[in-house]
């Protein structure tokens, strides 16, 4: 998926959308996604001016993005719907991303359950693991 039909699926936008690109999509199942982290990020002016690192809760949206990508695909009745992130378990950090890094997440779904969903996330950078975590999210209808 191109960024065109990931905002097709997702509400988000510039500056907030995290999703580049779709590399791989197992509808409703799991995605592998990519983050692309520029130097122009908003968040570098201020987290941190001498040594840009590329803020946990930001990758943690990115998972959540990346999650509602694996939720809304996952039959047509989602259109219309919208994603909200409900918890976040276990996430480790294990390695700074800066400027230039492309991330490449890997989202899958583990259970689904009266409109609430658990997903297991992975973030690699350069083949190497740099965070780890689960996520959970419901459904909603939009307003």
């Amino acid at each position: 998926m191109n960024v065109q039909e990931i905002m097709a699926l997702l509400p988000h936008r510039f500056p907030f959308l995290m999703i580049d690109r779709v590399i791989e999509c197992d509808p409703g199942v799991r995605v592998v996604a990519i983050k692309n982290v520029s130097a122009n990020e908003p968040c570098f002016a201020g987290h941190f001016p001498e040594y840009p690192i590329f803020p946990g809760v930001l990758l943690v949206e990115a998972v959540a993005q990346a999650a509602g990508i694996v939720a809304m695909t996952a039959n047509p009745d989602m259109a219309r719907r919208l994603v909200y992130l409900t918890a976040i378990d276990g996430f480790r950090f294990r390695k700074p991303i800066t400027p230039g890094d492309q991330v490449r997440l890997y989202v899958e779904k583990l259970a689904e359950r009266r409109g609430l969903w658990k997903f297991s996330a992975r973030a690699e950078v350069d083949g190497v693991h740099v965070a780890e975590g689960e996520v959970m999210a419901t459904v909603v209808s939009a307003p």
